[in-house]
Order: structure tokens, then sequence, then C-alpha cells
């Protein structure tokens, strides 16, 4: 630990005796509990909610809830908390991350803080790193708030709203970040208050905190829609790339992941290409591709960073193993993957939404976690989230064995040395757990064991889905489990197996599915199934536990000690041993010149290839290099965190007002000061109070209005304005105020409140994701300000600021346009305009019920066209070009022959021209 996190954790102790106290008062209530019936222990739930409703805090009722909690676990699922664990509920409830080994029981401390916090009627989100274990943790720890009369939810990939919306109106809901991150961002997009899925962000508890909010935070989570379409041009670029040398045609630089063309490679790609200059193209789209094809042919590799499955490019997760499901590498490099690897390139995408991850947790009112391993990054949690670790105590003294690193010269040796571990350790019955970094480390060893004719299971993104079955049963009598990063956290190592998976491989075995057992049937399996581990558990433990191998040290240090946290669960013997070579990649890319004079000595001195080594040196230089790599991954979230947080005060204000307006925020109280702001800049940049009448663009306010309401008819030089601009403004004021009510009380009040909000939000939408785009952009040029001596960080705030100004301040003159040009039919036309499909027009009728009857009928989508017009340059013309073209059949057209300055058939009273014929 660095001695800033030691300072900030000075003090600890006499924190973890506070609440050992608590502890020990909650261990007084146990008798009573115990003599509760199970009605009696179900109705506390409503007393105490009763007693917080009334202004009780949360930490008065604590003693009595952990206790009933308690309590009720015993019952239901038969465990009992640890008073550490007890210990491990209070550091979650007062916003902590938790921090307990490997087997301690996090799962069932997270009932505690959850039932305690879900007393306020707020709701408690518990995040997991993925759906399968949301889905297993809500249906075993949801028994012990069900049997407390709490209501219990579930969040999945691939739910509609309908399903989302009761899970989230439970006392405690389970799922994942991303999913509760996309559904935030997606409440942030509908058009209906109903519509929201979320009710707000009380109290968050995360499983695997680390996980979610160190090694994910640098990927943001992005909802996006459909872009252009240029797969030809990936598929260019992927030839064009293809078998450059490196450090002559382009640069690397691995650690970093950054790789530029020289000149000689770059001509030789503009010369298979057929194009002169890349970045002579003004949109900068050339390069872009050609920076996205270098990565993906040299950076990224199959098997290691991606895997290709039934013709698609699916990422793997550098931290976990695990695959992304529905994740794609944004501005292009997704496409340039699958142009590599000849699979179909799906269409790029537009950002509709976006948010980090550390920006949505910091949304909750209180956040806290829980992890085996948070110590490490104890400052960035401090720094990013303000959420101190805790260390926890393990319930039992851990008696594993940590053996000293051993250093090989070569992969092929270090390999042959593991596989030699392995055989040997496997014949004496010692169950191995082996840990790779990648899917292609984890294959080179299953096929070595495999030539030596050692059983195994390899667990990798590839074999995802047996996940939780494989590590379960990783404990059994000489069980060989390979597995990448993932090392199936979340799921327990039993030393003897899993009796409770093992039952259900009896089952499958007679031919019985287990979803479709008796209870006699699983009674059965389950009895021999506890027979066979018990066994096995005594024969395990007289082997040494479970020996756990790493084959290569990871980049951060949290990653290894995550893996060797699998073995010693609960004060059981285990081993722990990492084989390392100079080849490996945490060496050859940081690792520092004293490793080169390692290497240069090993081979002078002939040491064969199978001979380890064991130095300090060796030691101190791998510190030093996962020291580097972690303090360059906290840089890289970092910046990720400080771009998305000037995004982020522009989110908020957008997001409050959509809310707002979902909310019945009645737009109809702005329309005068909206249309007072539009009027005045219009006029003072026509006609300047300074300056002579005579020199007043008149033309540029009449064009103006004409723009705003569709409509002729109005002439500046022809009302008495007294030389004066203010006089002006009242005028032209009073001309749209009046075409405005003119058309509310065609369409009666309530419907025009409704078409309001519509017509808003969809600007702001349009508005929204139209900056989200230019933000894009900027950032990815941003960098290069600094070649001009000037930080990116302030370019990007100042031009950002600079884009959201523009994007307010024309905000509202669109929604007023939108709402003047807004076209309105009496209902007889309506209804012809629906049978013909008529593109501009929306009907409207005073007899709608409601806005959301009007928005339905013949105009619905006109409305949204309508919108993304008025957020579209030139969308007048645009809309009468395309008005012009709506009918083909002139022997059917009631207005053909009408004359300009005829009345209009009609019957509105209105001359042809100021009417129908706008629109021909």
């Amino acid at each position: 630990m660095g001695f800033l996190s030691k300072l900030l954790t000075f003090g600890e102790g006499k924190q973890l005796k506070g609440y050992q106290a608590k502890a020990d008062r909650i261990g007084t209530l146990e008798p009573s509990m115990q003599a509760l019936s199970d009605d009696e222990l179900r109705a506390l739930t409503a007393a105490y909610k009763e007693r917080v409703a009334n202004g009780e805090s949360l930490d008065d009722i604590l003693p009595e809830a952990f206790a009933a909690v308690r309590e009720a676990s015993v019952r239901t699922l038969g465990l009992r908390h640890f008073d550490v664990q007890l210990i491990g509920g209070m550091a979650l409830h007062e916003g902590q991350i938790a921090e307990m080994k490997t087997g301690e029981g996090k799962t069932l401390v997270s009932t505690l803080a959850g039932y305690l916090n879900a007393l306020s009627n707020d709701g408690v989100h518990v995040v997991t790193v993925n759906d399968y274990l949301a889905r297993r943790d809500s249906e075993w720890m949801g028994r012990v708030y069900k049997f407390l009369g709490m209501e219990v939810g579930l969040i999945q990939n691939g739910m509609r709203p309908k399903q989302r919306i009761p899970s989230y109106k439970a006392d405690v809901t389970y799922g994942t970040n991303a999913e509760f991150g996309f559904d935030y961002l997606r409440d942030n997009m509908v058009t209906r208050a109903g519509s929201r899925v979320q009710r707000g962000h009380n109290f968050a508890i995360v499983d695997e905190v680390d996980s979610i909010l160190i090694d994910e935070a640098r990927t943001p989570l992005i909802i996006s829609g459909a872009g252009v379409k240029a797969a030809d041009t990936y598929k260019n670029f992927a030839r064009a790339v293809r078998g450059l040398q490196r450090d002559q045609d382009y640069v690397l630089d691995e650690a970093k992941r950054t790789i530029v063309a020289t000149e000689i490679g770059l001509a030789k790609i503009e010369a298979r290409l057929g194009i002169d200059d890349i970045y002579a193209d003004p949109s900068a789209q050339l390069a872009n591709h050609l920076q996205q094809a270098l990565k993906a042919e040299y950076v990224f590799h199959l098997d290691i960073d991606y895997v290709k499955t039934n013709g698609e490019i699916k990422i793997v997760d550098e931290f976990t193993g695990r695959i992304m499901e529905g994740r794609r590498y944004s501005e292009g490099l997704h496409q340039a993957l699958e142009a590599k690897e000849g699979v179909r390139i799906r269409e790029e995408n537009q950002t509709l939404a976006t948010i980090t991850l550390q920006n949505y947790f910091r949304l909750y009112k209180k956040l806290s976690g829980m992890t085996g391993t948070a110590m490490t990054e104890d400052a960035e949690f401090r720094q990013i989230y303000n959420l101190p670790v805790v260390a926890i105590p393990p319930n039992k003294p851990v008696i594993r064995i940590d053996e000293n690193d051993l250093i090989y010269r070569t992969l092929k040796g270090k390999y042959n040395a593991v596989a030699d571990e392995v055989e040997q350790r496997h014949a004496a019955g010692q169950p191995c757990l082996v840990g790779t970094v990648s899917i292609e480390s984890s294959e080179l060893l299953s096929r070595i064991l495999d030539k030596r004719g050692v059983p195994h299971e390899t667990l990798n993104a590839k074999n995802h889905e047996r996940e939780a079955n494989i590590v379960a049963q990783a404990g059994r009598v000489g069980a060989v489990t390979i597995a990448t990063n993932m090392a199936g956290r979340g799921t327990d190592i039993l030393l003897g197996g899993n009796p409770e998976i093992l039952a259900e491989d009896i089952l499958a075995e007679s031919n019985i599915d287990p979803a479709e057992a008796t209870d006699e049937q699983r009674a059965l399996a389950l009895q021999q199934a506890k027979a066979i581990t018990s066994a096995e558990h005594d024969q395990v433990i007289a082997a040494g536990g479970l020996a756990v191998i790493g084959t290569e040290r990871h980049e951060s240090r949290r990653i290894d000690n995550q893996l060797r946290g699998r073995a010693g669960r609960q004060g059981d013997p285990g081993l722990t041993q990492f084989y390392l070579s100079l080849e490996d990649d945490l060496m050859r890319r940081f690792g520092s010149d004293r490793m080169d004079s390692i290497g240069r000595m090993m081979e002078k001195t002939d040491i064969p290839e199978d001979m380890p080594i064991q130095h300090s040196m060796v030691s101190k230089a791998i510190e030093s290099a996962q020291h580097q790599v972690e303090a360059m991954h906290f840089a890289a979230r970092k910046s990720v965190l400080e771009y998305d947080d000037v995004m982020n005060l522009q989110r908020t204000a957008i997001y409050d007002e959509r809310n707002a307006i979902l909310d019945g925020k009645d737009m109809s109280e702005r329309i005068e000061s909206i249309v007072q702001d539009a009027v005045e800049a219009v006029v003072q940049d026509c006609c300047p109070a300074r300056t002579a009448s005579d020199d007043w663009d008149i033309k540029g306010v009449n064009s103006w209005v004409a723009d705003m309401t569709g409509l002729g008819g109005f002439d500046a030089s022809q009302v008495d304005h007294d030389d004066d601009p203010a006089t002006l403004t009242d005028i032209i004021c009073d001309h749209l105020l009046e075409v405005y009510k003119g058309k509310e009380e065609i369409l009666g009040h309530e419907v025009m409140r409704g078409l309001e909000s519509q017509v808003m939000l969809r600007i702001i939408d349009v508005r929204w994701m139209n900056h989200l785009q230019e933000m894009d952009y900027l950032r990815t040029g941003i960098g290069l300000r600094a070649i001009g001596q000037r930080d990116p960080l302030v370019e990007y705030k100042g031009e950002a600021h600079a884009a959201f100004a523009n994007l307010t301040s024309g905000m509202y003159e669109d929604f007023l346009r939108t709402m003047l040009r807004l076209q309105v039919a009496t209902p007889e036309e309506a209804e012809a305009v629906e049978s013909q499909d008529h593109p501009d027009a929306l009907a409207g009728n005073v007899n709608y019920s409601s806005p959301e009857a009007a928005l339905e009928g013949a105009g619905t989508a006109n409305a949204a066209r309508a919108a993304a017009a008025a957020a579209t340059p030139q969308a007048p013309k645009a809309a009468m070009q395309k008005a012009k073209t709506y009918r083909k059949d002139e022997d059917d057209d009631p207005y053909a022959n009408v004359g300009r300055n005829d009345p209009c058939p009609c019957g509105s009273g209105k001359k042809f021209k100021k009417c129908h014929g706008m629109y021909r």
C-alpha cells in the first residue's frame, strides 16, 4: 500500500472496533429473533419501514434489521452471518468498499445493507459483473428478501421495457452495470413519462467493485443508431495495410497501443488505394480509416483482444477474459476488424447517448462495493468515487502458501515446467487451477497437457457458458482447470467439489432433466453427491488443498491477487506459484534495462531453458513494470473521466430539461419569452438602434419572419414602427403570437400542450445527437493541440462550452419555428391527408380527446419530421421540394387548376397561395 493510502486508512482499527461493538449488540438480539414465528419475523419489515417513514434513521434501526436478516438467512438458506460478515454489511451501509477475502461470503453480506437501505422505499440496486451472477444472486439471496416480505427484481440483457419497470419498482433490484447504465441513457431518450423504467438512484452495492469501477471504467457506455455505410472503404484499407514492415512502414508502441504510418508506409498505402493524399481529405475520414486499419492489423490480435464466432467479431475483456456481449469498438475500429477477418461488416453507428461508468455511478446518493482485491486501488477509489476501502478481517486465518516466482529464459521452457508441475500434482490427486492471461495461452497449454494425457477443462471466452459449472468442480480430486483471468469470480471453489452442481450432473447421467426432476429425485441425487464430495474433500485436504498456478504476471497486481485468492478460502490449505519467462509480454513491453541484462547473462552462462532462476532484481523489475502499467491505466481512466466531466455538465442540463418536460413542464408559459428573445436577436442584427432606418435590412427581417411561420404577408416596411427597433420588435412579436394562438384555437389547449412537449423533446434529441457527433470529432483530434503548446483538455472545455451555447441558443428558436410552421387541417382534410399519405401536414382536430390522440393521428410522424427539419439547415426549402412531389396524378387533384390568388377550395376563406397552395 502506498504512503497516501496508509495515511488515509489511519485509524481503521478504531473503526473496526466500533463495528465489532455493533456486531456484539446484534448478537444479543439473536435469541429474541429466534423466538419469533415466520410471520412475526416477516411483520418486522413493515414495522421498520413505518419507523423510517416517521423520521427514524437507518443507523438507529441497523442492529435490529441486521439481526432479522441473519435469522431469515438461517431459516431460508441455512447460512448464518459471521460477525465479520456483519461488519462487512456495516461498511457497505456507510458507503464504503468492503475488501473481503475470497470465500468469505460477500454475496451473503450484501443482504444486510440491501435490506436495511430498502426500508426507505427508494430502491436498492445490486450490481454484478454478468447476467448469470445477477440471476443466480437474485434467486439465491432473493429467498432472504422474500421471506422478509420484500420484492426482488432482476434486470437481464434483452428484457423489454415493460418487463423492466416492475423490476425497478421492487425493493431490491439485481442487474449488471451495463444494463443499469443503458437503462439510464434510454430513460433520457423516451418521449412519454410512463416509458421510463428507473425510479432514481438511491443506493447501489457493486459486487466485484474493482472489476466494474476500475477495469471497465475506460470504456464509456454508448447507445448508437445506424450511421453511414462504408463497407467497401474498410475492405480496401484492410487490404492496403497488409504486409507492411515494422519500423520501416509503421512505428508501433505496444505499451501505449499506438501506431503511426511512416512516410514510406504511407506512400505504399496510398499507391495501393489509388489515392494521392489521404490527409488531403477535408472530412478527415480517410485518415481515420487508415488509423483504424493499422490498429486492427497490427495492434489488435485474434483470440487475445477479440474472438471470431459465428461470423461475428466479439470483444474479449482484457481483465476478465469474458466476451463482452453487445459491445463494439467505436470510431470504426470494429468495422476495421471485421474487414481484416473477412466477416460481414456492420454499418457504422452514430452516438445517440453516452456516459462513462464513473459518472453513472456518481449519480447514486450512496455508493458501496465489495471485492477481494481493492486496497491496491484505494487512492483511485477515494479520488474518483469518494469511496474509502475497509479491509475486513477473515473469519478464519489464511494458511495458504504463496511461493516465490520462478523465472525461465524462454516461453517454451516455462510452459513445459508448468505442464510438469500440473502432471505431478494431478497424479497425487491435488486439484490445480492454472491461470493464463489470454485465450491463446490457455489453448497452447491445453494442447501440451493433451499430449501428456492429462485430463483437464479449459475455461476461456470461447467456453464461458459453462463457467460456473467448470469452476464449481475445480476443487475435486485431481481436477485440472485452465482458466483465463476470469478465474470463475463469483463462484466458490469448494475442496472436493460442489455437491449441488454434482447432483445436477448425476441427474443428467440418469437421463433426467434437472429442471423437471421431482423433489425425491433431486434429494436422492444430492445425497449421492454429498457423499462423493465429502470423501473427496478429505482426500484433497490431505493432498495440500487447491494449487493455483499462474503462467504469467498480469499487468495489474490486483488481477494476480484475484488468482491467488482462489486458493485458501475459509482457512483451507492451498498453494500458489507463478511461472514467468523473460519473453512474457509484460517483461518485453515494460521490463527495464535490468531485465535485458539478466537475459543476456542467462544466455552467456548457457542456463538451460527449463532451469528457473529466482532473483530479487527480477522480482523488483516485475513489480516496477506492474506499477508502471497501473499508473498508465489510471491516467487513461482519469483522462476519459476528465473529458466526460465536461460533457456531464451538459448532459445533466439536457436531461433535466427533458425530464421536466416529461413530468409536465408547461412550454406555453415560455412562448412569449422565446418569441421575444428570438425577435430581439433578429431585429438587433438587422435593424441596429444607432443606424438610420433607411439602412435597416428590412428584407432580412421579412425573410426571417416568413421562414419562421412558413407564411407570406408580413412586410416590416409596411408597418408603423416609428423608426424604433423596440416598436418593430413588439409588432413582430404580436404577429408571431397571433399565428401561434391561431393554431392553438383550432387544436385546443390540451392538444397544443401535448404537441409542444413532443416537438420540444424531438428538437432536444436531434440537436443533442448532432452535438455528440461534433464532440466525438473534436475529442478525436484535440490531442494535436499539444503540438502548439496548448493544453488539449483546456481547449476541449472551451470549444465544448461554445458548442453547447450554440446548441441551447438555437434550440428554442427551432422549437418556435416548428410550432409556427405546423399546418393545421380540418378533420375532413386530416382524413383525406391520412388516406393520401400527405408528408408535410399535421392533422389537428378540436375534438381530439388528448395530445396523444392527435399525435397518433395522421400527422404523428410529421411532428418528428418537423422537429428534425427545424434542427437541419435549409429545412423549409427541403420540405417545399418534398411537398411538390407528393401527388403524381393531377386528374385526381382537386387543387390542380386553382389560381394562386383564388379562394382555397378547402373552404378556409384564405387565398390558395396562403393555404393549400403553400405545399405546391
